[in-house]
């Protein structure tokens, strides 16, 4: 109990003078975005503003003046959430929430994410952000703290798109801009649906295509998704979504080693074009989402959902390096069929005459993968598919079953708490066994329980207070399961899932006016800890650690400066560390690992501070913004021998807008990084050569249009 109200009183004095106000005015009338409710608690009668947890909408609309192509774009300026553009359209966006998923080399891991309910990261908890939509979205929702778990194996936090829903009158639109480095990105959405309101249709149409703002970093990606919407009457709804993503030979320049950033930081380092390093992904996947209201309690929803992806990645691993018979190549190839089902009953009434809520479900997702390697070389040409070296048949299934309840069983206390039951199987079937290769078929099964628990305080209309507590849990990906710390051949069966408990507490203030105040203290704790042992030749392999701690501050802020002002402000401080002595590989080739590190070593790839703030004015035809972003340092392996510095960069917008009878036309204007400053974008951590760096872009323009119709 004193610890809570330590936290409470810590939080109570950051508060700034408007919110003391509105703590005093208990009986203030306050009718405000509380109101919005956040689809992926799977609350329906309960707003964003009264769960004891830490969210975020964020609406993605016709007023963007970005060019909307990764979806680190959007998620600038939310708190506890790292997003990172690695200029590298090969490996995607950099995603990590609190710290969890800051070690992935590409693709995101230790964060869950969905897109309309279905699910982006495999049954493993390794996803992709590629394939999201944003020029269809209508608006992106960010879970952080101890209610991600409810979500799944690997959930230090969940992220979820979800597209427009059309109806009829909607506009069209079609959006096209230009910018630096050959970049351009088109778009189209058409948003509308019938009279009666019976169907509802959006589809968007996209292709990005960039130079790069590095050597050997050319990309190109087709994006299409496509949402069907059914009302076949006031119970009863079905929801299509078709999704397909093509992203052909897109060139991977790889990190760079600090004196070679120094020296130039849009080089590509001479391997990447030696071997031309790339990748290939097309995915296509379909889902649909069946809800009925059987009465005024009682909502039963199905969710089904299948796809393809296909993965081809060229390396730079040297041809000596496979030379040893146990190597498997240069050259990675991944055909992906996956699928899965959600089945959810929900029930809204009372419990002893007070608004009570229930929810229980179950959901089923399997991966099954044919992983095969070939070296990248034929006779003296490199950068070639060759000889194959690996062939498995590896498969992924979870089914997991949960419940959770809200009961608001005062008239200002709230109780939130869940239940999740994961297990989770690994299977893998060797298919290439030789005199000097043995067969290395195997399997692991991983299971846990994670309950989390919240409770939600009401002083006022306009000020929520709110505790939780829970159990995390994450599995070791299949990429992490690929390849033995010692660098022999097959999986490494023997790593551990790592385990964290979990406790936030936080305030949520809203203003009259708009304004409001998102406020948390947060602490997890993981046992088991996965961590990068080496980083070779483009492959990573894993060992548990120990015990690791993440715990820190987070904070939004927004404040209306009149009519057509608004400032928003966000400060993250995150203390993330090892708690573990434990040894790691420190020199180029090493596999066994020797070097000390010690208990209290910050985690690396997890900056300490971040700061956001945007200032924004919009009158009747203009509007214009400038942000200001800045980043702490952040150390970029285990030892800590070497850390990309910080930065701050300044970005400058502005937009008009003309009004025709047949339609409307907006132009826009975006330059980042006004000041030119030479900056680390992204690091790759535990990198075995010591190429740590991903540099940022330098001063950027985009110069865009939006037709509406």
């Amino acid at each position: 109990m004193k610890s809570a109200v330590f936290v409470l009183s810590i939080i109570a004095c950051l508060l700034p003078a408007p919110v003391l106000a509105g703590l005093a005015q208990a009986d203030d009338t306050v009718t405000l975005d509380r109101l919005v409710v956040v689809v992926a608690t799977r609350l329906k009668g309960v707003s964003g503003f009264d769960i004891p947890a830490s969210v975020d909408t964020i609406k993605l609309g016709a007023e963007s003046n970005r060019a909307y192509v990764n979806v680190s774009e959007p998620l600038a300026g939310i708190a506890g959430v790292t997003a990172r553009d690695r200029q590298n359209h090969a490996q995607d966006t950099q995603l990590s929430i609190r710290g969890f998923g800051a070690r992935s080399t590409f693709g995101v891991r230790g964060v869950r994410l969905f897109s309309d309910s279905i699910p982006a990261s495999m049954p493993d908890g390794q996803g992709q952000l590629s394939h999201f939509s944003l020029a269809g979205g209508d608006r992106i929702e960010v879970i952080r703290g101890p209610f991600s778990a409810l979500h799944g194996n690997s959930s230090g936090g969940v992220v979820q798109l979800w597209s427009a829903d059309g109806k009829a009158g909607d506009p069209w639109r079609a959006r096209a801009n230009f910018g630096s480095d050959g970049g351009y990105s088109t778009s189209v959405q058409l948003l509308g649906g019938s009279d009666g309101g019976s169907m509802g249709y959006n589809l968007a149409l996209s292709r990005f295509g960039t130079d790069g703002y590095r050597e050997h970093s050319t990309a190109r990606r087709d994006s299409a998704n496509l949402k069907l919407g059914f009302a076949f009457d006031a119970q009863r709804r079905l929801d299509l979504v078709l999704n397909f993503m093509d992203l052909p030979d897109a060139q991977d320049p790889l990190g760079l080693a600090a004196a070679q950033y120094r020296a130039d930081p849009r080089q590509a380092t001479s391997l990447a074009s030696q071997f031309d390093t790339r990748k290939s992904v097309r995915q296509q996947q379909g889902g649909l989402i069946y809800e009925q209201q059987f009465d005024t309690a009682q909502t039963m929803r199905l969710m089904a959902y299948a796809g393809q992806r296909q993965v081809e990645q060229y390396l730079a691993l040297s041809i000596g390096a496979q030379s040893n018979p146990l190597n498997s190549g240069g050259v990675i190839n991944l055909d992906n069929d996956y699928g899965g089902a959600d089945v959810r009953w929900s029930w809204r009434g009372e419990l002893v005459q007070r608004p009570f809520e229930f929810t229980m479900g179950a959901n089923f997702d399997h991966q099954r993968q044919q992983r095969q390697g070939y070296e990248n070389f034929v006779g003296s040409a490199v950068g070639v598919r060759g000889q194959r070296r690996r062939d498995e048949s590896n498969r992924v299934n979870n089914a997991d079953q949960y419940a959770q309840a809200w009961w608001q069983f005062a008239q200002r206390w709230a109780l939130l708490a869940g239940l999740r039951r994961s297990e989770v199987e690994f299977r893998s079937r060797d298919r290439y066994v030789t005199a000097s290769n043995p067969d290395d078929s195997g399997g692991v099964r991983y299971g846990n329980t994670t309950p989390v628990a919240g409770l939600m305080f009401s002083p006022t209309k306009a000020l929520r207070l709110y505790w939780s507590i829970g159990r995390g849990f994450e599995t070791p990906t299949f990429n992490e399961l690929g390849y033995r710390a010692g660098g022999g051949a097959g999986l490494a069966l023997d790593l551990l899932p790592a385990t964290s408990r979990n406790l936030e507490a936080g305030l949520k203030w809203r203003s009259p006016n708009g304004g409001s105040l998102d406020a948390a203290l947060f602490r997890a704790d993981t046992d088991d800890e996965l961590a990068v042992a080496r980083n070779v030749g483009g492959r990573s392999s894993f060992r548990n650690v120990g015990r690791a701690r993440r715990q820190g501050f987070e904070a939004g802020y927004e404040l209306p400066l009149g009519i057509a002002w608004q400032l928003r402000l966000v400060h993250t401080w995150l203390d993330a560390t090892f708690r573990d002595d434990h040894l790691v590989c420190s020199s180029i080739g090493c596999t066994t690992p020797s070097t000390r590190v010690a208990e209290g070593a910050r985690i690396p790839g997890v900056p300490e501070q971040q700061f956001f703030a945007r200032l924004q004015w919009r009158g009747a035809d203009w509007s214009a913004a400038v942000e200001a972003v800045a980043l702490g340092d952040v150390v970029v392996n285990d030892i800590a021998t070497e850390t990309a510095p910080g930065h701050g960069l300044l970005h400058l917008e502005a937009g008009r807008a003309w009004r025709y009878a047949q339609g409307s036309l907006r132009t826009f204007a975006r330059v980042e990084n006004l000041f030119d400053r030479s900056h680390i974008g992204s690091v790759i951590v535990n990198e075995g050569n010591a190429r740590y760096y991903e540099p940022g872009a330098g001063r950027t323009w985009l110069l865009g249009a939006q037709w509406q119709w």
